[in-house]
């Protein structure tokens, strides 16, 4: 017997709004599964939408000098301070496809100062758990030290917005008990086996 996905029972894609639908099987179309989350907030079609368009709006954006792997290397650190299995799992797969690094994310959910990160990175991470913990300790001494390493205030604001988004997601994801998907734990750890042509 299975164990659930989540708390929650989760819609049968047929009974979803044909957006939610489209979306699903797209993610599906590029990933080769469905990742769990988009099915525990499809039961609530308003929410699903807002989250995923502020998802991808901190995430799929082209500004700024955030890379994809360190927006992931945020969420993975940031998800493990809060006990997020469902974040750190799911978040740690693509944090490894990113950055071509089987072993990056483990280093940063257990212990960021300890990871093979750049001292640009360990700045980027200081601040994400600062606001992760304690967001009204932030000020200037924060700002001058991200400053020093390059990052600009619009960067600051990705960081902090993408902490503060994922803490939403953590909390979300551990009182639903959303499970991580299977396919997440080996994602980015083995190189694919290339198909014979």
């Amino acid at each position: 017997m299975t164990k659930p996905i989540a708390r929650y029972p989760v819609p049968d894609l047929k009974d979803l709004p044909e957006d939610i639908q489209q979306c699903i099987l797209e993610v599906q179309e590029k990933s080769g599964f469905v990742p769990n989350v988009f099915l525990v907030l499809s039961r609530r079609p308003a929410e699903f939408r807002a989250f995923f368009a502020y998802h991808d709006a901190l995430m799929v954006k082209e500004t700024g000098s955030l890379t994809k792997a360190d927006r992931e290397m945020i969420v993975t650190t940031t998800s493990a301070k809060n006990d997020c299995l469902y974040c750190v799992v799911a978040h740690g797969a693509i944090l490894r496809i990113y950055a071509k690094d089987p072993y990056v994310a483990d280093q940063v959910a257990t212990n960021y100062l300890k990871a093979d990160i750049t001292p640009r990175q360990k700045a980027m991470l200081d601040f994400a758990v600062k606001v992760c913990l304690d967001a009204q300790s932030v000020g200037d001494t924060d700002y001058a030290a991200l400053h020093a390493h390059g990052f600009d205030d619009e960067d600051i604001w990705d960081i902090a917005a993408i902490t503060g988004f994922f803490g939403m997601s953590n909390r979300m994801a551990n009182a639903f008990s959303m499970r991580p998907n299977d396919e997440f734990y080996l994602l980015g750890r083995i190189p694919k086996v290339k198909k014979p042509s």
